[in-house]
Parts: structure tokens; C-alpha cells; sequence
């Protein structure tokens, strides 16, 4: 894991700021040159996101193409995030928990009946929050628009059979991870609702969002 990274930013000077709580979303263009901060306020929350060129939302973030990019399995400071046509969507400038997932997904009601009991599929999930933003964001937008996410602040480690463990988060209260937007990039954030597994504690908790203006 790297070395953990501070920002320099002030965040009295902030162009705006706020806190989203568990369950809920947040979606909202960053334009080029801003930076967007996220912030874990309680420790050990998950924040899954998707990020969408402005101009092209069928341009979209790819763990895929971002991970061969970079040739890394986990994000941190220095990252830079890559849409499937390899369009550089943002770079990673800080960060305070030293790692976050892009490979374990996001939870939705079917993967709830798969891997938990049968009665938890109807429990809230990811996937409903983003088609909620989607269903009541301007434009045209629906379910084919769900693509790879990032999971802020989760920690998915790999086994040595290549298989996925979602463990205890390695985050703690008031960790941030801090991104600059290299062109207009629409962001959304579904704040993780999931009881049912350690990542949380089993204790969803609210995140924070913060955005300065470009060259802050």
C-alpha cells in the first residue's frame, strides 16, 4: 500500500460542500480543472462511484482499461481514470487511506439473493440508488448507462486463488480521497446502504463531498 497523501487545499475555500447520508446519491458535473474531495466521516464506508465523460455519457469510466493502464490492481494517489476509449476522465492527487477497490462491483438486489439469505433481496442497495439519479437526472439516461464503478474506501483483496474477500475497511473517520478533473467529468456517487457485509461494520455512515474550483 502507498504512502498516504494530504492535500494542500483549504477547505474554507471550497466552492461547495456536502454531506450525503447513507442510501442516497449524489450526481453532479465536475468541470475540467476542479477538484472533487471525498470524505469517509465515520470510517469504513463505501462510496461507489461512476464517473461519465460530460460530453458523451456513453464514454465512461473502465476498470478495466484503467487498471491495464496502469498496470496496478488498486487505486490511490496517482491514479488516473480511464473511460473504455481510453479518454483520461481524472487523475487521483490525494489520498489518506492508501487504497480503493474497482473490482468488486456493486451491491443490488440480485447479487443480495446470491449472497446473502433469500429474505435480503429486497433490502436497498447501489444499483437502485444510481437508476433513482439516473430515473430524475436531465437528459437521457437508464439502466444501460450502469457501467464499472469505484469503490472509495473498500477493501476487496485478491486471494491467491484470484478469487474477491470483502473484508473489514482499512479507512477510519474523516480519510478523504481527493481527484482532479483533466475534462468536464459527470460524477455519481451511490453512498453503499449494505448491512450485510464488514466493509461497514455492518453500519452504513454518511460521506462528505467536496469541490474547489480549477486551479484552487
Amino acid at each position: 500500500m502507498k504512502p498516504l497523501t494530504e492535500s494542500t487545499l483549504d477547505i474554507e475555500e471550497a466552492l461547495a460542500r456536502e454531506v450525503i447520508p447513507p442510501g442516497e446519491y449524489w450526481m453532479q458535473e465536475v468541470k475540467a480543472g476542479q477538484t472533487l474531495r471525498i470524505i469517509d466521516m465515520e470510517g469504513n464506508q463505501a462510496a461507489d462511484t461512476l464517473f461519465y465523460n460530460a460530453a458523451d455519457h456513453f464514454d465512461r469510466y473502465s476498470a478495466v482499461d484503467t487498471l491495464r493502464e496502469q498496470g496496478k490492481l488498486y487505486l490511490t494517489t496517482g491514479s488516473k481514470l480511464y473511460t473504455q476509449n481510453l479518454t483520461h476522465l481524472l487523475t487521483l492527487t490525494a489520498d489518506t487511506c492508501g487504497r480503493h477497490d474497482t473490482i468488486g462491483g456493486a451491491c443490488a438486489c440480485e447479487s443480495n439473493s446470491v449472497r446473502y439469505p433469500l429474505e435480503k433481496r429486497y433490502m436497498h442497495a447501489c444499483r437502485e440508488s444510481w437508476l433513482l439519479a439516473m430515473a430524475e437526472a436531465e437528459g437521457e439516461w437508464d439502466k444501460r448507462d450502469l457501467s464499472n464503478n469505484i469503490n472509495f474506501f473498500m477493501n476487496v483483496p485478491v486471494t491467491p486463488e484470484g478469487g474477491l474477500k470483502f473484508e473489514d475497511g482499512i479507512s477510519a473517520p474523516g480519510r478523504y480521497v481527493e481527484m482532479v478533473a483533466e475534462i468536464d467529468v459527470i460524477a455519481l456517487i451511490s453512498n453503499c446502504p449494505q448491512l450485510n457485509n464488514p466493509c461497514n461494520a455492518y453500519n452504513p455512515t454518511p460521506v462528505e463531498v467536496v469541490l474547489w474550483g480549477a486551479g484552487s
